[in-house]
């Protein structure tokens, strides 16, 4: 799906009530979430391990866990928090430890970690109760590595399958024009950052960038896109008619096609001695 700019910001309590909802939207097909999204880089998660003072990580919107388990991979413990009962109920049908609950409003009980990490989540949490609740959990030195996947088809395929959802839903604004994907994660890796200044726990956020590709058969795509921030509250014929719109798209471009990735981390460390 290409990204999109949006028309006008809502205020306030109207964002956060959509963000929540879309944000439990996902658990609608957790197995089909879990197969088709992408994975994250090897570098990334040997950094962030490094980085931080010991193995013990908290994962904020652990979801269905793909992020956790490269963690657990790694050496690390694992504790996921989840807002959405079906992710985390699937995730601990497949041995991940999950508690659900907003980050904001989670009861941490005490315990601290040496890292938290949020892969492709924090964009539905509060940037400043949740940057204020991760340095409460954190142990001095302990690492907050917050993280997406920034994918990039070619301009020419984005702006494809941008006219199939024009075709699909006119009245929906944010699909008036093709933003480039890094500028519109942009706005999120600011938010994040200026939310750990605000907490004032943090040394200066930075960002750490991996770049890398993947190629997508038709088909593999079209089992992604559902995934994707809303679809699975379209209607049903909506979403089907977007999806033979993007289908034949990627048809006219040979069957297949190869995304770019940036996986980006917006990071620092926890300062002072409590």
């Amino acid at each position: 799906m290409p990204t999109t700019s949006r028309a006008a910001e809502p205020g306030r309590e109207q964002d956060i009530h959509r963000n929540r909802q879309v944000a439990e939207s996902f658990g609608a097909d957790p197995e089909r979430y879990d197969r088709t999204r992408p994975r994250y880089p090897d570098a990334l998660i040997e950094r962030i391990t490094a980085a931080a003072p010991g193995r013990d990580v908290l994962d904020v919107g652990i979801g269905t866990g793909i992020a956790a388990r490269r963690f657990l991979a790694a050496g690390c413990t694992v504790l996921g928090v989840e807002a959405d009962a079906r992710m985390a109920g699937w995730a601990r049908e497949r041995g991940l430890d999950v508690e659900v609950a907003p980050f904001e409003t989670w009861d941490d009980a005490g315990r601290t970690f040496d890292a938290v990490v949020a892969a492709q989540t924090w964009h539905w949490v509060d940037p400043v109760a949740g940057a204020v609740k991760a340095a409460r959990v954190l142990r001095p030195g302990g690492r907050l590595a917050l993280f997406w996947n920034v994918n990039q088809p070619p301009p020419e395929i984005a702006e494809a399958f941008l006219e199939a959802y024009r075709r699909v839903l006119p009245d929906l604004p944010i699909y008036d024009r093709v933003m480039p994907a890094l500028e519109a994660y942009g706005v999120m890796f600011d938010k994040a950052a200026d939310g750990i200044r605000q907490a004032g726990a943090f040394g200066e956020p930075e960002q750490w960038r991996f770049d890398w590709e993947r190629s997508y058969t038709r088909d593999e795509w079209l089992d992604q896109v559902p995934t994707f921030g809303g679809h699975s509250r379209l209607p049903q014929d909506k979403l089907r008619e977007v999806l033979d719109g993007i289908g034949a798209a990627i048809d006219a471009a040979g069957g297949g096609f190869t995304a770019r990735y940036a996986t980006v981390a917006v990071t620092t460390a926890r300062t002072g001695a409590s």
